[in-house]
């Protein structure tokens, strides 16, 4: 079989292999904003996962989302989607005040439910979403932090566990936020990310400042073996928004970029606590682990993907299908160290 022979085989195999994955249940998607619109929805269209409903809570907006997605049945009444015994799962991303209230009616109906962040604005509804959910009325519950489920976040944390991180740093800079929460629609993400790779975080240190519009905050974390400093602020630039992070661990250092690079600088190590580059001229070893190849446009290539959207996505609706838990916890339960770092700075704050 020459080589051309081989090429044309493996494409075959994987044009049937996309052709068969399709999905056997229906499903239904409540709001219709930009970051829905822009992030999730192009998602699902190529995952081909069949929407029979969008729900949004202005009359004026059903004939254009009918106009939009062709087959689809738009309604500003949830209770006829929940009512629908086709529908297996609900995918919630409306505003944050009314996350909490969707998804308790969601659960209640016992669908599976994928919720975006925030799902809810305070530790005592976070509690009564996890009663909800030991409850086991709804076969999948993802709460859409994507971050977790971004391939960069897969190999840091995978490297980390054999690693020994000692202390890190955190930056997570945008532009002004008028229009909600700073700790709870954009803080989260980071606060969440800490606590998912360094486990549950006691606040050390916490200073604000409230300038202009903008919020700015210095924490000082302690996880059980690891410290942590954090920059959060919305006084930047959105159009020059920056996210890094910087792991010391025993064997080196850990750079990860806007969840698009991670790379990893060896040390050179130390003889009775002398420095070893300090006495012979080594170069550095770094490796590169992870980076998006903006050349090539293909799926594993996209932001949706390396920022973590595409797997959750996939992830749930697997789940959905095959009537089976999540290969990795991502319910209400998982994120009650997240809102209990919340609550102390809010405390300091």
């Amino acid at each position: 079989m020459n080589v051309n022979a081989i090429i044309d085989r493996y494409k075959r195999q994987r044009s049937r292999q996309q052709l068969r994955s399709s999905c056997k249940g229906e499903y239904a998607f409540v709001g219709v904003g930009g970051h829905s619109t822009a992030n999730l929805y192009p998602i699902l269209d190529y995952l081909h996962v069949p929407l029979k409903y969008i729900c949004c809570n202005t009359p004026e907006k059903v004939p254009l989302i009918e106009r939009k997605w062709r087959g689809v049945h738009a309604t500003t009444a949830l209770c006829d989607v929940l009512s629908d015994k086709d529908i297996k799962g609900v995918f919630v991303s409306a505003s944050p005040s009314a996350h909490f209230g969707i998804a308790k009616q969601v659960l209640e109906c016992g669908k599976s439910l994928f919720v975006e962040k925030p799902p809810c604005l305070s530790s005592g509804e976070l509690i009564q979403l996890i009663q909800e959910e030991r409850a086991g009325t709804s076969p999948v519950i993802m709460v859409g932090m994507q971050k977790r489920h971004a391939p960069a976040t897969r190999l840091l944390a995978g490297r980390l566990r054999k690693d020994r991180p000692r202390t890190y740093n955190l930056r997570y800079l945008t532009g002004l936020y008028p229009e909600g929460d700073e700790l709870s629609d954009l803080f989260i993400h980071p606060l969440d990310y800490v606590t998912c790779l360094f486990g549950k975080a006691e606040l050390k240190g916490c200073e604000s400042l409230r300038e202009h519009g903008g919020l700015t905050l210095q924490l000082l974390l302690r996880h059980k073996d690891v410290c942590g400093l954090l920059e959060l602020s919305t006084a930047y630039s959105w159009t020059n928004a920056h996210e890094s992070l910087t792991v010391n661990t025993r064997k080196g250092v850990y750079e990860l970029i806007q969840m698009e690079n991670l790379r990893f600088s060896l040390k050179q190590g130390q003889v009775w606590g002398i420095p070893l580059e300090k006495v012979f001229r080594r170069n550095t070893v770094t490796e590169f682990l992870f980076s998006r190849n903006n050349f090539v446009p293909t799926t594993l290539n996209n932001q949706l993907y390396t920022q973590g959207y595409f797997n959750e996505i996939e992830s749930f609706v697997e789940a959905v299908e095959k009537n089976s838990p999540l290969k990795q916890p991502a319910g209400f339960s998982t994120m009650a160290d997240t809102y209990e770092l919340i609550d102390c700075i809010r405390e300091r704050i």
